[in-house]
């Protein structure tokens, strides 16, 4: 009796540590809630925060489930995936023309549904297919959206938002892809028509696609920032050559070609806004491409971090030390992820932070280049890092994070290289000259 007396004695004795111990133990897990669910709010609304929003996420994701990643591994097979049968599976749901005008199709929803969508695309399990609807929905359509004659809107944007036309966008050129100003593709007045002579480079869609929103030099103005215009382009017209479908790192299944012009004729009426503005036209479609770029990478990189701390916590190498160990390996993995991952949030609060802004009209120029050039650097950190700690399998096709290394890749190259996004950020920095 005496020995139970003193164990209880003893058990006594240990019971304000053993609370105190509790306490601690779930104010720590309090804590980590407390911090961790505002993110997960964030993370799953940010700025998506009406039931219109969640009803559209929802609709993306089931397609994105149900058409998409069953069929993708046999489309970056092919290197092609099928775009008019996506594309108007895609108009069907009205997801062509979230943001475009009602007077042509479009459900006239501001632009945090753009971006919604283009977040939502990074569930995709390649970026061929995200980067093919991005050209439909913000690279081809925007100017001729908000610039373009009635004309050119129902025989062109129209068909494009219900998914019966697949658009491709027609700038870059051989020794002209990062300096727009440059190009040399020229469209020459000839009674009521332009002649277009020259060619197109690296055209995302270009061998599947019914149209080319395609800038061209067409004479006038001052200087080569007013000397060009954009104008719609039927891509069965004659002296239209689609010379060859490029062979790419990355993208697999994502046709790209090369363009040869030769005395291409088509009427001056396709032509999208005032002649001689193309540039400036040009300069606007870029923000939302670039934007869409960014929001569209965000999954992608959130995806692979989860892939890589799941392979992680099961390889044999790590048995010693599981991802939630505290040994010191385990930490280098896990230290690199979470700072991998705050920079992601980072990121997202830019992109959110220019969509308000455009939403509320303003030049989001300057964001939007931000955006860009971090999301082409921290993708490439992402895919390096994730696939390092996958090891050799790492380095296999058949894992999701290679396919990841090589596709985004051209996120620092596409839509404006990373010098051109430090050019243009550097020169806003500077104070305006009075």
């Amino acid at each position: 009796r005496a020995q139970i007396h003193r164990i209880f004695k003893g058990l006594l004795g240990l019971l304000p540590i053993i609370l105190i111990k509790s306490k601690m133990h779930l104010s720590r897990i309090a804590r980590v809630a407390a911090v961790r669910a505002p993110l997960q709010r964030a993370a799953s609304t940010g700025i998506y925060n009406t039931p219109m929003h969640q009803n559209v996420k929802d609709l993306i994701s089931k397609w994105i489930d149900t058409e998409i990643n069953p069929n993708v591994n046999a489309w970056e097979e092919a290197q092609i995936f099928p775009a008019k049968k996506v594309f108007k599976q895609l108009g069907n749901l009205g997801l062509l023309g979230l943001n475009k005008p009602t007077d042509c199709g479009g459900l006239g929803l501001d632009y945090s549904f753009q971006v919604l969508m283009a977040e939502e695309l990074g569930r995709i399990a390649c970026g061929s297919v995200p980067m093919a609807i991005g050209v439909q929905t913000d690279m081809a359509t925007p100017a001729l959206a908000r610039f373009g004659s009635k004309l050119v809107k129902e025989q062109f944007l129209r068909p494009t938002i219900t998914g019966d036309f697949v658009s491709c966008i027609g700038v870059s050129e051989v020794g002209a892809g990062s300096d727009v100003s440059q190009i040399k593709t020229f469209a020459r007045k000839d009674g009521d028509d332009y002649v277009i002579n020259g060619g197109k480079m690296w055209i995302t869609n270009g061998h599947q696609a019914d149209w080319m929103c395609l800038l061209a030099n067409t004479g006038g103005g001052e200087g080569p920032h007013f000397n060009k215009s954009l104008i719609c382009l039927p891509l069965d017209t004659k002296g239209v050559t689609r010379v060859r479908k490029l062979d790419k790192l990355g993208m697999r299944s994502s046709d790209t070609a090369e363009f040869v012009f030769e005395d291409v004729r088509v009427p001056q009426t396709f032509r999208i806004g005032e002649e001689g503005k193309g540039f400036s036209y040009q300069m606007i479609q870029f923000q939302e491409e670039r934007l869409f770029a960014a929001a569209g990478a965000l999954k992608v990189m959130e995806t692979s971090i989860q892939q890589t701390i799941d392979y992680t916590s099961s390889r044999i190498i790590f048995a010693s030390f599981r991802f939630n160990s505290r040994t010191h390996v385990a930490k280098v993995v896990q230290f690199r992820l979470a700072e991998l991952q705050t920079e992601i949030e980072s990121l997202r609060s830019l992109v959110y932070r220019a969509t308000e802004a455009r939403i509320a009209g303003e030049d989001v120029t300057l964001l939007a280049s931000m955006a860009k050039l971090k999301v082409g650097r921290l993708v490439r950190e992402v895919a390096d890092s994730c696939l390092q700690y996958f090891g050799g399998m790492g380095f296999m096709n058949e894992t999701p994070i290679s396919r990841v290394y090589r596709d985004q890749r051209i996120l620092s190259i596409g839509g404006g290289a990373d010098e051109v996004m430090l050019g243009i950020i550097s020169k806003l920095m500077l104070p305006k000259r009075k």
